[in-house]
């Protein structure tokens, strides 16, 4: 990744440096950094490898860290013989290796195309960050790689003769033309553009479909080409309305890091108008990389903000009357990593989102991935593989709608530049398919809310998510393979159905069939028998407390089988979102079993056998943890299941 995302994000791959003086550090017992080792640091943090690599390596007693940064310059550089050997000085050691120095290491070795000493060292990170999503994605899909190389029938690419010797990257569809982003220099002055590969700063330039080709191309105006990097871009439909990136000119922060920054234009009366920023720039962060919808009103885009998964994650705005945009939605840890998720385009008739990762495990570098998108849930992330993905960067891909041609860029050696733009033709369902369905019970019903879970050959999930409100559930799987769908929900016995993309159906329909459970069960806690009582919760409205419809049928079962059992005693237990403060949320589960207590109580004998309380969000499930107060990314259905009163036979 040398250039890709030094120029592209800035985001995350700065060497972390410490400034230090010369002497002993008591806490580690190793040596603290020379001056010339400090040096060191200083070009590593500013891209200058080359200069970083020369300095280090004429270091005498390198620390630790140095030798870290050592290896990461090389690794920077595409050195990897040299990389693996500077690894190597310090990786068997055990004092002060960090989980990192395994994943790093294991990167080089896979760029060296030494795929079993990589998973080695993979599994190392695996086992020291068992909650990493890079190391659950890997421990998932590690065996895929073999089956990865064999060319995937479903795409034929295509080099295309525009490109230069410099980089030439994310095009995209302008009118009947293709926009894309390049750092050719094209006969003006060549000015100095980034410390790592000294390459012109990027442009925008516009070319004319031809044949498949890419001819006659040339800079976008003057409106989105400013002083420094600009592009890449997005337009809607119609042309009209263009997002695209660019360096902060203004950055005047103390981390020397030049941000970069997202601007609109609009094409009024045959030209651009003034650029206008996005109203999430930052200087303390990057936004770049949009992708705008057919009518301009959604974005995707990646940003390394605060909050997110990793270094740079793929995020959606959506822009809402008056012109203004909402706040940035992260897309959740189906598509974001600790690593940088990058290049996200949207194709919204397919409900398919490519984008670039080196989070996610793939053959190398940055590989493109696609999922598809329904509402806010996010499927599973797909490698498609080779001829698309190589064990180089591959990136910045985009397709028509419908779904036949497309292109994207690549670093991969038989190219002619440091990036090359290719085409490629979809030729069959990108040997991917649909699995859908709904939890339901035997004699027709829903069952809303289950746990539904992708299992594979090899009975191992590779996803689960939660049927919506009428038990409607959909998954994006791989083609030409067995799975089972297990639903799971409390008072219903597990239901399991069998699914095959093996037909030619790019969509196939199962359904999953529960049976309720008896309505007592005997299970041993804390050395008693006790019975839980296996009805649904109820549910309540946003910051109510009324009973609703739904709920009375639910409670009337209850009210039912306590006047067939007068010696029963029930306790339940109330609940808020994490919505507002904790304070509030308690007041309001409160009400909710005061509630839901007068509801009983005034219908069953001995009312005193009804007991309860409220626990706000004490017991909120992980699904949607509560951050002081504050909203997360959870979808609405997500937090309808915490605002719940659950029931309990104790007598």
């Amino acid at each position: 990744m040398k250039l890709i995302i030094s120029i592209l994000l800035l985001l995350g791959v700065s060497v972390q440096v410490n400034a230090q003086t010369p002497g002993v550090n008591k806490q580690t017992g190793n040596q603290d950094k020379t001056s010339k080792e400090l040096l060191g640091d200083k070009y590593a943090f500013s891209y200058s490898y080359e200069k970083a690599i020369t300095t280090y390596s004429n270091t005498k007693d390198l620390t630790l860290d140095g030798k870290r940064n050592l290896a990461m310059s090389y690794q920077k550089m595409e050195m990897y013989k040299q990389a693996d050997s500077m690894y190597l000085t310090f990786i068997n050691s055990s004092a002060g290796l960090i989980p990192e120095d395994y994943y790093n290491y294991a990167q080089v070795l896979k760029k060296e195309s030494k795929i079993t000493q990589s998973d080695v060292w993979m599994d190392k990170f695996a086992n020291s960050k068992p909650n990493d999503l890079r190391a659950i994605d890997f421990v998932n899909n590690k065996s895929k790689y073999s089956s990865w190389l064999v060319p995937n029938k479903s795409f034929s690419i295509e080099h295309l003769k525009i490109n230069s010797k410099a980089m030439d990257f994310s095009p995209v569809y302008y009118k009947d033309k293709i926009v894309f982003t390049s750092s050719r220099a094209d006969g003006k002055v060549a000015p100095k553009g980034d410390n790592w590969h000294k390459e012109p700063y990027l442009d925008i330039y516009v070319a004319d479909v031809n044949d498949g080709q890419l001819v006659d191309q040339k800079r976008f105006g003057k409106v989105l080409n400013g002083k420094m990097h600009n592009g890449p871009a997005s337009f809607s439909k119609d042309g009209n309305f263009v997002a695209f990136t660019r360096n902060n000119t203004n950055d005047k922060s103390k981390d020397r890091v030049v941000e970069l920054q997202i601007f609109f234009s609009n094409y009024i009366d045959g030209k651009w108008s003034e650029p206008v920023a996005f109203t999430y720039n930052n200087p303390s962060y990057s936004v770049g990389h949009p992708s705008l919808s057919a009518d301009g009103n959604t974005m995707y885009f990646a940003s390394d903000m605060a909050g997110g998964f990793g270094h740079a994650d793929v995020y959606k705005t959506t822009k809402v009357a008056g012109g203004s945009w909402t706040k940035p939605q992260n897309l959740g840890n189906k598509i974001n990593t600790e690593g940088d998720e990058l290049f996200p385009f949207f194709e919204e008739k397919s409900n398919l989102m490519f984008f670039s990762s080196d989070g996610h495990y793939g053959l190398g570098g940055l590989d493109i991935f696609i999922c598809e998108i329904i509402g806010t849930e996010a499927g599973k992330s797909i490698n498609p593989g080779t001829p698309i993905n190589t064990m180089h960067d591959d990136f910045s891909a985009i397709t028509n709608s419908t779904m036949t041609k497309g292109y994207f860029a690549s670093n991969r050696p038989t190219g002619k530049g440091f990036a090359d733009l290719y085409s490629f033709n979809i030729l069959k369902n990108l040997n991917t398919k649909s699995i859908k369905g709904i939890t339901k019970q035997k004699g027709g019903g829903p069952i809303p809310f289950a746990m539904v879970s992708l299992i594979d050959e090899n009975n191992k999930i590779i996803d689960s998510i939660s049927s919506d409100a009428v038990g409607a559930f959909r998954f994006r799987v791989e083609a030409n393979k067995n799975y089972t769908l297990q639903g799971r929900k409390s008072s219903y016995l597990d239901g399991n159905s069998l699914a095959s993309t093996m037909a030619i159906d790019s969509l196939i329909i199962v359904d999953i069939i529960m049976l309720k459970k008896p309505i007592a069960a005997q299970i041993k806690e804390n050395d008693n028998l006790v019975e839980i009582l296996e009805l649904k919760e109820i549910y309540f409205d946003y910051d109510k407390s009324r009973i609703r419809p739904d709920a009375k049928i639910e409670l009337d079962k209850i009210v039912k089988i306590m006047n067939q059992y007068p010696n029963m005693q029930v306790k339940f237990s109330s609940h808020a979102d994490c919505r507002s403060t904790a304070s509030y949320n308690q007041a309001l589960s409160e009400r909710r079993a005061m509630a839901t207590a007068k509801y009983l109580k005034s219908r069953i004998s001995y009312p005193s056998r009804i007991s309860g309380k409220g626990y706000g969000e004490v017991k909120l499930s992980k699904e949607c943890p509560c951050e002081n107060g504050a909203e997360t990314d959870c979808s609405e259905s997500a937090y309808q299941r915490q605002r719940n009163t659950e029931f309990t036979i104790i007598k």
